[in-house]
């Protein structure tokens, strides 16, 4: 993906090849059946010599639908001009919300672009179920699908399914159990399931190697990103700090140096779902809006202590009790605001930066003969 931010209109879809104009095709006819196709802009471009089919929005539409960029008020339109129709208005965000990007979406056929809309969905549908038991030292699994190891981290008994040891570890409806791990790992668990049922459905060999993979080493951390995820936007070519496609991951950063030094409390990782919300994987029927993410985050700098062993830690009340007065006050919370949507500034720097990543990350590609999703030897 190449950066776009300077460019009057979206960068959108990509669909690159040989094949391009023919996939192009494809992918109009299935924008037709979301009920898109009125407000799509189709465009044809050779890029260092290749051939681009681009879909986008048409620039009218993007203005009106997603001002700067912003598509956290895509879904009430999405609603309104296509009727109550949840499953497929989230399906509908989804599109529309990459057809707006302004870092182009690039695919090399309609099969990876239609894989990639259903992970997202199926990662919106898991991160909506997903909750924890808050512990940053402590982490636990469902015994009878997980084993652990110091070596190997936690991976699953042989014969037993990725995709239902993923749910149970991390969906309370399924286990009927809150699980500890951090909201790092929670993400790890909520993508790798996104990624499981779409191989199920279009790479079931692909998805054998990664059941294999999962019986032997986890993949965790660094490596996880590398393997599985797409970063897009950049601290040089940041992304718009409203831009938001539901189903992928992002971070806030916790702009206050001294509470972010407790553990945990670093800044916090989760998914956009749509519809101006964003995942709470500790009360996951709770989802946060964008303003209450930022107004919890601030308050963070309120509940600061030194136990008595030394350590920095929070106490959550203290911040729940601010969170609380300041949501009340329209003039504290423009406050607040004001300082805290704004870009965040680079590692180890607390000077004025706001808890806004510059950057997203989506899942790679995954389809028999595309995909570039590879998954390592243990």
């Amino acid at each position: 993906m190449s950066s776009s931010l300077s460019l009057p209109q979206a960068a959108g879809i990509e669909l690159f090849g040989n094949t391009a104009a023919a996939e192009r095709a494809r992918a109009l006819d299935y924008l037709q059946t979301l009920g898109l196709d009125d407000v799509i802009e189709p465009q044809d471009e050779q890029i260092d010599g290749v051939a681009v089919a681009r879909l986008r929005l048409q620039p009218a539409i993007a203005g009106e639908w997603t001002p700067g960029f912003d598509t956290t008020g895509l879904r009430p339109l999405l609603d309104q001009r296509h009727g109550d129709d949840p499953d497929h208005n989230l399906e509908r965000e989804i599109v529309v919300a990459m057809l707006v990007a302004p870092v182009a979406f690039r695919y090399p056929s309609h099969d990876e672009f239609l894989a990639a809309v259903r992970i997202k969905r199926d990662i919106v549908q898991a991160a909506y179920k997903t909750e924890l038991a808050f512990d940053t030292e402590e982490a636990e699994r469902p015994e009878d699908y997980w084993t652990y190891s110091e070596e190997t981290g936690f991976t699953v008994l042989p014969g037993k399914s990725l995709i239902e040891a993923l749910r149970k570890a991390s969906q309370p409806e399924d286990s009927g159990k809150l699980y500890s791990f951090s909201c790092y790992r929670a993400t790890e668990y909520v993508t790798l399931l996104g990624i499981a049922q779409e191989l199920a459905r279009s790479n079931p060999a692909l998805l054998a190697e990664l059941q294999q993979r999962w019986e032997t080493r986890a993949i965790m951390s660094g490596l996880f990103h590398d393997v599985f995820l797409r970063e897009y936007g950049s601290m040089e070519a940041p992304l718009p700090t409203r831009y938001y496609v539901p189903g992928d991951r992002l971070w806030f950063r916790n702009p206050d140096e001294r509470s972010a030094d407790a553990e945990g409390f670093e800044g916090s990782w989760v998914f956009y779902l749509g519809s101006g919300l964003f995942n709470n994987f500790w009360k996951h029927e709770q989802p946060f809006t964008l303003t209450a993410k930022c107004v919890e985050i601030y308050h963070w700098r309120d509940g600061v202590y030194v136990d008595a062993a030394g350590k920095t830690r929070l106490d959550e009340s203290i911040v729940e009790a601010k969170v609380r007065v300041s949501l009340a006050d329209p003039a504290e919370v423009e406050r607040i605001m004001k300082l805290m949507v704004r870009l965040r500034e680079p590692r180890g720097v607390y000077v004025d930066g706001g808890c806004i990543d510059t950057t997203r990350e989506c899942v790679r590609w995954v389809c028999p003969g595309t995909a570039d999703l590879v998954i390592p030897a243990a």
